[in-house]
């Protein structure tokens, strides 16, 4: 499909799910890390106080892993249901060779694929995933026309998610990256995509609206730290220190409610979220549509996590947008999601959150294209956490417009993993 040869034979395994969950379960992680990442998937409304993320993510892998590349290893494991029948998959095989291909011609492990932000690992997968999504498609095309394939139609994953928001973020490369590589292989054929490797989408926002590849670099948001009365910056070891969600994890934070209510909530609605193709069943291709009015014009963010000495935590989050526009329409997405959680309005630009796994108090602040967000434990230390919040005067305010007085200007594994199950829909800093 993809008119290319391996120089050499390439290293393939097959692991039953149970014995991977197993692995996936014994993984030991940095406890700075934990603690970042716990608040990060908190920032984003997707995994509340009462869960670890870390575990979270780890049942994801251990549920929805079809198979996966390891570039540190230079082999090939794939998932097989049961230790009684570890066959391969031919599909997962198909695409998990470009990855060795991809490795061995681009270094994946090496720069500029080493990727420490969510944002940057999503947009990095957008070419990487992308390219052998798209080129497994094809291959799966000619089982249908003629190919006499082992396992054309491959099943689903291996039980239920243990978090569909967070799936469903990570998922976003599998969505998108197809259409985006094909587009520029309809561009300038298969040499335009192979250019892409010494320059891979720099952000999410790029794979979600392939025309700004290249044109519409993300800001790099400025975020000093004033907290007080004991808070201090929580910094994972050999990571940046802070973390940039970017447009498909912000898209998820709107997107999530959906699945959490069973499909009552509707932030975003249905017909927008979903991509069917012509016999208006869900595309296999590109299922799911990663843009919306509250989370299209990101033009970047950078996230600050915050502990005391109680160990009690908050967060100032601060997202730049193309427009004034793009930011009011942001908050009004994020002011619904509030109040999905179960938000209060308190006062002007503050939010409390009085119960549940997000029971927390929220400073939102817009000042032109600019929008902050500023969490902690209680209303009081929201001036700890950012002092510029100043004093909160919490009153009837449910009929006030909010006005800003801000202003501005993680590592994944590098092993690539093939999520299922787009067709059911059920898919750091």
């Amino acid at each position: 499909m993809r008119c290319i040869e391996f120089d050499q034979s390439v290293p393939v395994s097959v692991l039953s799910r149970e014995e991977y969950r197993r692995q996936q379960a014994s993984g030991e992680t940095d406890e700075a890390l934990r603690k970042f990442d716990n608040v990060k998937f908190e920032a984003l409304m997707l995994v509340n106080e009462s869960a670890d993320s870390i575990a979270v993510q780890n049942r994801n892998r251990g549920s929805g892993v079809l198979g996966f590349y390891s570039p540190r290893n230079d082999e090939i494991v794939v998932i097989a249901e049961s230790a009684e029948d570890l066959r391969i998959d031919e599909l997962t095989l198909a695409h998990e060779l470009m990855h060795a291909w991809q490795d061995a011609r681009y270094d994946l492990a090496g720069s500029p694929f080493d990727a420490k932000l969510r944002d940057q690992v999503n947009a990095r997968n957008g070419l990487v995933e992308g390219d052998a999504s798209y080129t497994e498609a094809l291959y799966e095309q000619q089982c249908g026309e003629g190919w006499e394939c082992l396992d054309a139609k491959r099943g689903g994953g291996g039980g239920e998610l243990a978090n569909i928001g967070v799936y469903l973020m990570k998922f976003q490369p599998y969505s998108d990256g197809p259409a985006f590589v094909r587009m520029v292989r309809q561009v300038g054929g298969w040499d335009a995509v192979n250019e892409m490797y010494a320059n891979p989408p720099a952000s999410t926002e790029q794979v979600i609206h392939p025309l700004r590849y290249e044109t519409d670099p993300p800001t790099n948001v400025s975020l000093n730290d004033t907290a007080t009365d004991g808070w201090s910056r929580v910094r994972a070891t050999d990571r940046p220190g802070y973390g940039r969600l970017g447009e498909a994890a912000v898209m998820m934070t709107f997107v999530y409610p959906y699945y959490h209510s069973q499909g009552e909530a509707q932030i975003v609605p249905p017909e927008e979220w979903f991509d069917y193709n012509e016999s208006g069943e869900l595309s296999d291709f590109d299922p799911l549509n990663y843009e919306s009015d509250y989370s299209a014009g990101w033009d970047g963010d950078r996230l600050h996590v915050y502990e005391n000495p109680s160990g009690e935590f908050g967060y100032v989050w601060r997202l730049a947008w193309d427009s004034p526009q793009n930011a009011e329409q942001f908050v009004e997405g994020y002011r619904n999601v509030l109040y999905y959680w179960g938000a209060e309005k308190l006062g002007p630009n503050v939010w409390r959150i009085p119960d549940g796994g997000f029971a927390d108090a929220f400073y939102v602040s817009v000042d032109g294209r600019n929008v902050t967000i500023v969490n902690a434990p209680t209303v009081e230390q929201l001036s700890e956490v950012r002092p510029d919040v100043g004093p909160i005067a919490t009153t009837d305010a449910t009929n006030e417009t909010d006005a800003g007085d801000e202003t501005t200007t993680e590592d994944e594994s590098v092993s690539i993993e093939v999520e299922t199950n787009a067709t059911t829909t059920t898919a750091d800093g």
